[in-house]
């Protein structure tokens, strides 16, 4: 009777040795697989964010005020931009949909109507960076900050149509596994653009001095470059002639345009509501004091930064969720989801605990000592990091989480939980902790990293649910 048990039970427990081998090496090449998918779109998110940066740091050169409207620009044309950003983030996962499904059509459907979302909405970003100035002083900002803004944002604003393609061309390139190009692209394009912001900043080689209008200008024709290059791989080039992606480019799809809006929308007023808190931030900073909004806006800067990064990973967690999910492998999209978040909290411990021990030289990229308060800003600035180290942790997961939810094309949900934590609790703590208890600025970011935090809880709960719900 004892040998018969015995006999009974050493299949299930070689079976479990070999479920388990076979659990371990699926997740082992899962991560492998994630990590070959993110690099290159981290690196191409940096590289977008650094040619941004670029700008700054010259311009810092010029004055703290020109800093202080530059950076207030930024976020200002990053909030217009941000809806159709938004939209055009649904192409990754919907194209890896098609993709897992080996409906080859389907991907060249969605980057089409990609494309014409691209040139739709680039006309009133457009219109809304030209009257940048009277909605500046409107929201009660010092009239010499608006007017630089204002210089900067008529060279910069042209830049939404060509940033926004090569944006969608991105997405589709990452969706069937090849971001490679993109990155090549982005990677040259860093030196070009700080040589031509170089030149027309300072007026350089013979060319007209145009300081903010000359930065914002050359990043324009910078992502003109970019994205006619990014043309040329998709439609030219292997292994994406293929897909044949200008072929009835004018056809306009209906059905692709209507899930490309259903899925991005909420994606978009998600940016919005995210874009749009750093910005009622920054207003408040504002009004504190013009070195108090110089400080945050190097914080805002660098977290901006390592946002691009962990957004690098949370593509690559959208598109390989999205892969899983269209094979209807539930397995694969938990392991995807677990492979992704455990590479962007290993990255965002490393990238804190970094900015926390060179704090004050990495501030001193952004402002020279000579600026008017510079001593003041930079060590106010070096503490805003400190306070700020939970929001890079609590950002990262975030990323995560919110990518694979829409590889699961949830969207609706998450928009929900932005609002929730990001504007009723935390801009809320921030206004009271930062004006009312008069903590300044410090307690802005105190403010910023408890929405943050409690916004990542909820989307990996909501994403828990959602995977368990299917079993």
């Amino acid at each position: 009777m004892i040998m018969d048990e015995t006999a009974k039970t050493r299949p299930v427990s070689i079976s479990r040795k070999v479920t388990g081998r076979t659990a371990i090496h699926r997740f082992a090449v899962e991560l492998s697989e994630i990590a070959k998918l993110a690099w290159p779109m981290v690196l191409t998110q940096v590289g977008q964010i650094a040619m941004m940066t670029t700008d700054l740091a010259f311009i810092g050169r010029i004055s703290a005020e020109a800093l202080a409207a530059a950076a207030l620009a930024g976020r200002f044309y990053l909030i217009s931009v941000t809806f159709g950003v938004g939209l055009l983030s649904a192409i990754a996962p919907l194209a890896a949909l098609a993709f897992g499904a080996n409906n080859l059509a389907g991907v060249r459907r969605t980057l089409r109507m990609g494309l014409w979302a691209a040139l739709i909405l680039s006309f009133p970003i457009i219109a809304v960076a030209l009257r940048a100035e009277q909605i500046l002083l409107a929201l009660g900002q010092a009239p010499d900050v608006a007017r630089l803004a204002q210089q900067y944002l008529c060279g910069l604003g042209f830049s939404a149509a060509p940033a926004l393609a090569f944006l969608a061309i991105r997405s589709f390139m990452g969706a069937v596994h090849r971001p490679q190009p993109v990155l090549w692209i982005t990677l040259s394009a860093i030196p070009l653009n700080a040589l031509l912001v170089y030149m027309l900043t300072y007026g350089k080689l013979g060319l007209p001095r145009l300081e903010l209008f000359g930065a914002g200008l050359a990043t324009t024709l910078v992502n003109c470059g970019m994205f006619l290059a990014s043309l040329w791989f998709a439609a030219l080039r292997q292994p994406f002639r293929g897909y044949h992606v200008l072929a009835q480019l004018w056809r306009f799809d209906r059905r692709a345009m209507r899930q490309l809006i259903t899925i991005g929308t909420p994606i978009s007023v998600t940016s919005l509501i995210e874009s749009g808190l750093f910005w009622a931030t920054s207003l408040l900073a504002g009004l504190i004091s013009t070195s108090a909004l110089v400080a945050h806006q190097i914080v805002v800067q660098i977290a901006a930064i390592l946002f691009m990064i962990y957004l690098g990973v949370g593509t690559a967690a959208a598109v390989r969720v999205g892969h899983a999910a269209g094979r209807g492998d539930i397995a694969g999209v938990r392991r995807a989801n677990l492979g992704a978040m455990l590479i962007a909290i290993a990255i965002a411990a490393m990238l804190t605990l970094a900015l926390i021990v060179a704090r004050f030289e990495i501030v001193q990229l952004f402002l020279g000592r000579s600026a008017p308060d510079a001593e003041a800003t930079i060590s106010l600035a070096a503490k805003l990091l400190i306070v700020a180290a939970p929001l890079f942790i609590a950002d990262a997961a975030q990323c995560i989480a919110a990518g694979s939810l829409r590889g699961l094309k949830d969207t609706r949900v998450p928009l929900l939980f932005g609002a929730i934590a990001w504007w009723l609790i935390g801009f809320s703590v921030s206004y009271w902790l930062g004006l009312k208890v008069g903590l300044g600025t410090i307690g802005i970011w105190i403010g910023l990293s408890i929405g943050t935090t409690i916004y990542s809880a909820l989307l990996v709960l909501r994403f828990r649910h959602l995977t368990s719900r299917i079993d």
